[in-house]
């Protein structure tokens, strides 16, 4: 036995000899939370604020062994997990920070929906654009923006081991049935998948899918080894789980299931990949995370890595270099560099587009090529995933070259497209067309399917 092999026995034997208990806690609960008790007054109230707002949830092991509570607040994962007075407008905290001290229960939560009604709690068109029909009946825990891949949202995986402060989907968290992307019939998802001999990829998202039991996810999963669904051959999962709960694939009671499950899969001829968001390299320093990862790439998994930029928690090429080596390192695939959606909390993560750009260019001048398989910066806008592919100047005006690397239309993918360069710019609909032109080349069509007078490609 190597002195490596002997330091990951001695590794599992420690992980797996007493596997801890999940324990979370909620925004009812923050106050018990040992670390936070110690925090100053203020800023305890501040987070009770905006914790009513967006929605908070924590796990003892992120508290444990990834919070560097030295260093907080400025530490990166406690901003990942804890809400901060930042998070929402100036205005909008004042208001929730008033009712919450009158300790008004009718009057607070008035303010809350009315604030959250201003934060986008569906971007790019997801109610409107994204929920396919089935012989005529919506299908609302399903989502089919692009041909190749389906969304499936299932009821037993719309929650997370912890929840990030920045995310896009802070909606499905917060108890409002009309802004809940769920579905409970797995006969629905095989029959639309049946119906649609285009679709090569399902997304299993969420929440995070691995919460659930290994038992609810084979439901969903185990009949597409039949015939019928050769077509998919594709069966993507995302999830923090891999950063927030590795202990689902290690010493969860059915983690050996979940890995029996996932390699019949990739034995029975699908690619089985893992989208598992890393926002930050020392999400990937633990044992239990190392193991986690031996796991699944011993049972065929290919693991696939993606995150958004963020301000005050990886705005920084040197963080994303060392998040790519290591991934490659431990055998990940780095997958997308996203740019922070327009919704929820943005105010306080989002970085200007031109920022981008210099993070992913300079963050790439600092990886070999198997690194580079990250593609962005990419915004996840209605039309579709648009990438900033560089900052030129052409005929004398400074401009952002973009392309779509997906879209509603799959005959606008790969096509540039200039717009004109805006150093404060950090979404699609803030950038006008370069060199004159009145607008790019796919709105037209674009404003006709959100009129609703021509359907979305894929779904026609």
């Amino acid at each position: 036995m190597t002195p490596v092999q002997s330091l990951q026995r001695k590794a599992v034997a420690e992980i797996t000899a007493e596997p801890p208990r999940f324990q979370v806690f909620t925004e009812r609960h923050l106050e018990r939370i040992p670390q936070i008790a110690r925090l100053p007054e203020a800023d305890r109230f501040a987070m009770r604020v905006v914790a009513k707002v967006l929605p908070f949830r924590v796990n003892r092991y992120v508290l444990d062994e990834l919070i560097d509570w030295s260093a907080v607040p400025d530490d990166p994962l406690f901003r990942l997990v804890f809400p901060q007075a930042g998070m929402l407008a100036e205005t909008d905290f004042a208001a929730v920070a008033d009712a919450l001290r009158k300790d008004d229960a009718a009057g607070l939560a008035a303010t809350v929906a009315e604030v959250r009604r201003r934060l986008n709690p569906h971007p790019a068109g997801q109610q409107e654009l994204n929920v396919p029909r089935l012989d005529g009946e919506a299908l609302p825990g399903i989502q089919h923006k692009y041909r190749e891949t389906v969304l499936f949202f299932p009821s037993q995986g719309q929650v997370c081991h912890s929840y990030c402060t920045f995310c896009f989907r802070w909606a499905q968290f917060i108890g409002d049935k009309t802004l809940r992307f769920s579905a409970r019939e797995a006969e629905h998802l095989h029959r639309y998948l049946q119906a649609h001999p285009a679709v090569s990829d399902l997304l299993v998202t969420g929440g995070d899918p691995m919460v659930m039991k290994t038992s609810h996810l084979a439901a969903y999963l185990e009949p597409l080894l039949a015939p019928e669904f050769a077509h998919v051959q594709t069966v993507r999962i995302g999830t923090k789980s891999l950063s927030f709960w590795p202990q689902r694939y290690v010493s969860d009671a059915d983690a050996d299931d979940l890995l029996r499950l996932l390699e019949k899969l990739v034995r029975g001829g699908k690619h089985v990949a893992l989208m598992a968001h890393v926002n930050h390299w020392r999400e990937l320093e633990t044992p239990v995370v190392r193991e986690a990862i031996r796991r699944l790439r011993d049972a065929g998994v290919v693991i696939r890595t993606q995150a958004p930029l963020l301000n005050h928690i990886n705005n920084d090429p040197a963080v994303w270099a060392r998040l790519w080596r290591e991934q490659v390192a431990l055998g990940l695939v780095p997958y997308y560099l996203f740019v922070e959606r327009d919704t929820g909390a943005r105010q306080y993560f989002e970085v200007p587009l031109a920022r981008a750009w210099q993070v992913y260019r300079e963050a790439m001048q600092q990886v070999s090529g198997l690194a580079r398989t990250a593609r962005g910066p990419s915004m996840s806008a209605g039309p579709g995933k648009v990438e900033v592919q560089g900052v030129t100047e052409i005929g004398g005006e400074k401009v952002f070259v973009l392309r779509f690397v997906q879209a509603r239309n799959p005959d606008w993918v790969q096509r540039p497209f200039f717009a004109r360069y805006d150093e404060q710019a950090s979404w699609l609909d803030q950038l006008e067309p370069a060199f004159g032109e009145a607008k790019f080349f796919f709105q037209d069509e674009y404003e006709a399917m959100c009129r609703g007078e021509i359907p979305p490609r894929v779904m026609g």
